[in-house]
């Protein structure tokens, strides 16, 4: 799993062009009701840095919602940034999204340098957890928000058979089928049961220093959101 997460950006380059297609689909569309219940969660902020950009859906849902006048995207994965780059070509919003390549972990930013931070399934791609949040609190400004939603491990017996039964077998299979890759969507089964989820993830944002830590959990509890303030 380790050696894995070392080779993140890689293994997001690989599946990059089908990755918003395999998502959506093998979710029924709810990835995108969580993003927009992340987004809700947030406090309307002028510059926004959103960890793990990816293909930006999250930086073009907190631009169209105005919760962002300006987001910079951070993410290892060149790949997935082109596409993001596309997309918000696409709505006539490339003047308020900027892309860098960096990892989350040492980031290529001055102290404070943020009105709020955000990340979308990217905490648990960090080799190291503690270092990207205490990052995240680096380069936040006083008062700023960070917001944070990311996958998670029910708490229901049957929910939980049922959606091992799906991220064991079906999710995999469907995964190496599109996108041609044998390794990204077992890795992505793997990742979110080896991840914290709900409390012991709280303790981690206060660990890193951040206060009026809160998480909700969505959908039976397969996804949470996570809230927390720079004192």
């Amino acid at each position: 799993m380790e050696q894995e997460k070392q080779h993140i950006g890689q293994l997001f380059d690989r599946i990059a062009r089908t990755y918003d297609g395999l998502n959506h689909g093998l979710s029924l569309n709810i990835d995108r009701s969580w993003r927009c219940r992340a987004v809700r969660r947030m406090k309307p902020s002028r510059h926004v840095l959103d960890v793990a950009i990816g293909t930006a859906d999250l930086a073009i849902e907190m631009l169209r919602k105005g919760k962002a006048e300006l987001v910079t995207g951070l993410d290892l994965s060149r790949e997935m940034m082109a596409i993001g780059e596309q997309k918000a070509a696409s709505r006539q919003l490339s003047s308020r999204v900027t892309f860098v390549y960096g990892n989350a972990q040492q980031m290529p930013f001055a102290d404070a340098s943020f009105d709020a931070v955000t990340c979308a399934f990217g905490c648990r791609n960090f080799s190291d957890l503690d270092a990207g949040l205490k990052e995240m609190y680096r380069v936040l400004k006083p008062g700023g928000q960070v917001t944070i939603l990311e996958f998670s491990y029910p708490s229901n017996r049957l929910v939980r058979a049922l959606y091992d039964i799906y991220f064991t077998r079906v999710l995999p299979w469907v995964g190496r089928l599109v996108s041609r890759d044998k390794t990204a969507y077992t890795y992505l089964n793997k990742s979110v049961k080896s991840f914290c989820w709900g409390e012991t993830f709280v303790q981690h944002l206060r660990d890193a220093g951040f206060g009026k830590a809160h998480f909700e959990t969505l959908t039976f509890g397969i996804a949470t959101i996570y809230t927390a303030i720079k004192w």
